[in-house]
């Protein structure tokens, strides 16, 4: 066998002891020999797994009631109501304009007319932890159909883009897992079935069409560079998921088992005389045997040769909730969220360990929802939406095709996250504020609202309630904050300063 000599920059051999790795986790004797050996690329090393992987994933969110929950957890966190988007207009008229526009069309935009778009951002959420990825499609429409803005959105499963589908066109292209690039490597379409390939219905072959990549959004969390197809967020712990369900219904099937023999009769030897035990023989089991039926109250005498032994099964040992604790930490972290969240056990929990543990989560929850959801999501549809609207007439802007990136900034505003003790994240807040660390319109903006349409809403209380001549305790103009009248606070403030003066001259 030959062997490749490296040498330094004096021509001279390097040692073989020194070009073996001094990491342990590099290390390849018998412990290691055979692991992590693998140097697939991104896409390779997903290949032939990702069709597997994402109907288990599947599998488990069908049956399994901890990845059913882990799910639902994650996107109500990602989601809430919805993450919805705000203008960065300084003309307000246009921007209340397009506000109620987008509210009109956010009702019709669902092309299979399920639910509203924000709706259908939940449903891109769920559609990505549990398959890794999910293909949104524009559907134009005709005008005479009537919608606000001639535009709707169709969610397919990323089952409709063969990953075994790999080739090189006549024109150069090369298609990639389902997906055309062209000579330097930009996505310019998408191979997609045009009924999903797991469905019975094919009424005619389910062959590929070839979409235009502008007309399709490929949404999926890449986790290495390069990486063109993503995998379910479950991978890690589908495995551990599975044998966990297995041993936990296992378990519970031998609990049954055992609850169903309250006891065993048994004949001692040396005596053949037939007796009937201890009552009367109400039925047979499957081996033909008596069964005898037994009574609260009675004190039955066992005839001779008769000995009876009560089931006492064993139980499952006192490590068991600890160990099972363990693994349900172990799967919460796989997936992401907390071992409360997955769970719903709040045993042991103080109102600090749980706030730290959530502070992590919701960092993940808000990196989520600028990187993937709004930046692959929102922000393509808000931008193919308002192009549309535009052309369409259904909104008039003079100057949008010269100044189209003006109209296209937008700030996408999720629901805030709703704390265990909110008077004290009040106070903080207020503390911020006047301290100068924050501006109002960040709080505002965390909370979810937007800063001009507060406003708006509060003056037109203000407004109503002084038409009306009304004075409620939350109107700081009116009251103060002990709940005493301004009018009065004012009052013996004036007063105060006018003896603080008078003592004054009386000094001087």
């Amino acid at each position: 066998m030959a062997f490749l000599k490296i040498l330094d920059h004096s021509g001279n051999r390097i040692p073989a002891s020194m070009l073996t790795g001094t990491f342990e986790g590099a290390g390849t004797g018998r412990r290691l020999n055979t692991w992590g050996m693998s140097t697939s690329g991104p896409n390779a090393s997903i290949f032939g797994s990702l069709s597997t992987l994402r109907s288990r994933s599947r599998e488990l969110t069908r049956n399994n009631p901890l990845a059913s929950g882990a799910i639902d957890s994650f996107v109500s966190n990602l989601i809430g109501s919805g993450i919805s988007p705000r203008w960065q207009l300084d003309d307000i008229e246009l921007k209340k304009q397009i506000q109620e526009l987008w509210a009109d069309s956010t009702e019709e935009i669902d092309a299979a007319g399920l639910t509203d778009f924000y709706g259908l951002e939940a449903m891109v959420a769920h559609s990505v932890i549990e398959s890794g990825e999910v293909l949104v499609r524009f559907r134009p429409r005709l005008p005479e159909y009537g919608y606000a803005v001639p535009l709707q959105l169709q969610i397919l499963e990323a089952d409709h883009l063969d990953e075994s589908f790999n080739t090189v066109l006549s024109n150069g292209n090369e298609v990639r897992m389902g997906i055309e690039f062209n000579k330097i490597g930009q996505k310019v379409a998408y191979h997609l079935f045009r009924e999903h390939p797991g469905e019975f219905y094919h009424i005619k072959t389910n062959d590929r069409v070839r979409i235009p990549a502008s007309e399709i959004l490929h949404i999926g969390r890449p986790l290495r560079p390069g990486q063109i197809r993503y995998r379910p967020w479950l991978s890690s712990v589908i495995v551990r998921l599975h044998e966990l369900d297995q041993y936990q219904d296992a378990e519970l099937v031998r609990k049954k088992s055992a609850a169903m023999f309250g006891g065993f009769i048994t004949e001692l030897p040396g005596d053949d005389t037939e007796f009937t035990p201890l009552g009367k023989v109400v039925k047979k089991d499957t081996s033909n045997r008596d069964i005898v039926a037994l009574e609260p109250g009675t004190f039955p005498i066992l005839p001779p040769g008769m000995d009876v032994k009560f089931s006492e099964p064993a139980d499952v040992g006192g490590n068991y909730e600890k160990w099972i604790k363990q693994e349900l930490r172990s799967i919460a972290r796989g997936i992401g969220i907390t071992y409360e969240q997955l769970t719903g056990d709040l045993s042991g929990v103080n109102y600090s360990s749980i706030r730290a543990g959530l502070i992590e989560f919701r960092r993940l929850c808000i990196m989520l929802q600028k990187q993937l959801l709004s930046f692959q999501f929102c922000g393509p549809v808000a931008r193919r939406w308002l192009d549309t609207a535009v052309m369409s007439g259904a909104l008039t802007i003079p100057s949008f095709r010269k100044n189209r990136r003006r109209y296209y900034r937008i700030k996408w505003r999720p629901d805030g996250f709703a704390w265990v003790d909110p008077e004290k994240d009040q106070k903080a807040e207020q503390m911020a504020v006047r301290n100068g660390f924050k501006s109002r319109s960040q709080v505002v903006a965390e909370l979810g609202h937007d800063i001009e349409m507060l406003d708006a809403e509060i003056a037109e209380d203000n407004k109503r309630t002084d038409k009306l001549d009304l004075v409620f305790d939350s109107d700081p103009r009116k009251t103060a904050k002990t709940g005493t009248s301004q009018t009065t606070s004012e009052t013996n403030l004036s007063e105060d300063n006018s003896d603080e003066q008078n003592d004054s001259l009386k000094t001087d």
